[in-house]
């Protein structure tokens, strides 16, 4: 998934004359992909200590969910499939847990275990015709969240299917950033922003008081942003789709699939969400490209302390209800 087009507009690692705090970063690559960790504090050896401390949690998610750690509980799981239940930590199991509920709020829109996709399409230029129907249908014959089953009581997980594959591409970027923010809020940072390529979770307010904010832009029309919005103690996440696609019959197929159909997503280009945690907006953010945009915005409509930006293939902005767009 791509994360696009969420500029940060603050000063990094300026003096704020006639304030005791100053902001802080720091980019690296983490899970795959870049992260950036913004901290506010009262001087730069301090503001280090903080951010390692955000760098070893981030790490030790990655270490308790990427599936191509042969030593992970998440491979365990996969290697389990239809074999036997695995015994994981809480941490994890609530974690699908949590998954799977947002799989049922979707209607499977949202599925963890999409993971188990073959991949027959292909978005390098390398496809000239569409995979059939059958083949098709047969790439996702082992997605479906429906078969994961867990036990409460013994903490176990268990893939019903073999060759089910359950994988966090679209939930564990989010999840990391918000587990960062929570341990440097027990440790007494004011304020900050946890941006996992995108997946931004934020606290607190910059050290002239004002709010983070972003900006949104049309990937149509990337020189100009059409939104500036405060994000204050939530999470915003973009996904966009403009760069990754295919072309069959003058109809344009993105690499966003849809894990009950193994169709890809058509009709949108980029889906701003924005909700209490980057896991759930990470989540969303995907949902809303495979369920379409009438859908997608009812659903949204339906959840409380959410809000989308939806641009769809012609450049043209929906919004879900209580969003307030003031133009840059």
């Amino acid at each position: 998934m791509i994360r696009i087009y969420i500029i940060l507009f603050s000063l990094l690692f300026t003096v704020y004359t006639g304030y005791s705090q100053e902001i802080y970063k720091r980019t690296l690559k983490l899970m795959g992909s870049r992260f950036e960790i913004t901290v506010v504090a009262k001087e730069q050896v301090i503001a280090k200590q903080y951010i390692d401390v955000a760098i070893q949690e981030i790490k030790r998610i990655e270490a308790l969910i990427s599936s191509w750690d042969t030593q992970s509980q998440t491979t365990r799981i996969n290697q389990n499939a239809g074999i036997q239940p695995v015994k994981v930590d809480q941490e994890l199991f609530d974690l699908i847990k949590r998954a799977i509920s947002i799989s049922k709020l979707t209607d499977g829109a949202f599925d963890i275990s999409y993971a188990s996709m073959d991949k027959i399409w292909k978005f390098d230029g390398s496809m000239k015709k569409m995979p059939s129907k059958e083949k098709i249908n047969q790439s996702v014959a082992k997605v479906g969240y429906q078969n994961i089953v867990l036990n409460q009581q013994e903490l176990t997980v268990f893939l019903s299917k073999k060759g089910m594959k359950i994988g966090f591409g679209a939930i564990g970027k989010g999840y990391a950033a918000d587990k960062a923010k929570e341990l440097l809020i027990s440790k007494g940072v004011k304020a900050g922003i946890i941006n996992a390529s995108g997946d931004m979770s934020t606290w607190g307010k910059q050290p002239d008081g004002s709010d983070w904010k972003v900006a949104i832009t049309n990937p149509l029309n990337k020189d100009h942003a059409f939104a500036m919005l405060p994000v204050v103690d939530k999470a915003v996440v973009t996904s966009g789709n403009y760069e990754k696609y295919v072309t069959f019959d003058q109809k344009r197929y993105t690499h966003i699939i849809d894990p009950r159909t193994g169709y890809p997503s058509t009709g949108i280009v980029s889906a701003t969400i924005f909700a209490p945690k980057a896991e759930l907006a990470d989540a969303l953010a995907t949902s809303v490209f495979v369920m379409g945009i009438e859908t997608g915005i009812n659903r949204v409509n339906q959840l409380n302390t959410i809000e989308c930006i939806i641009i769809d293939q012609d450049g043209k902005i929906h919004t879900s209800e209580n969003i307030q767009i003031d133009s840059k």
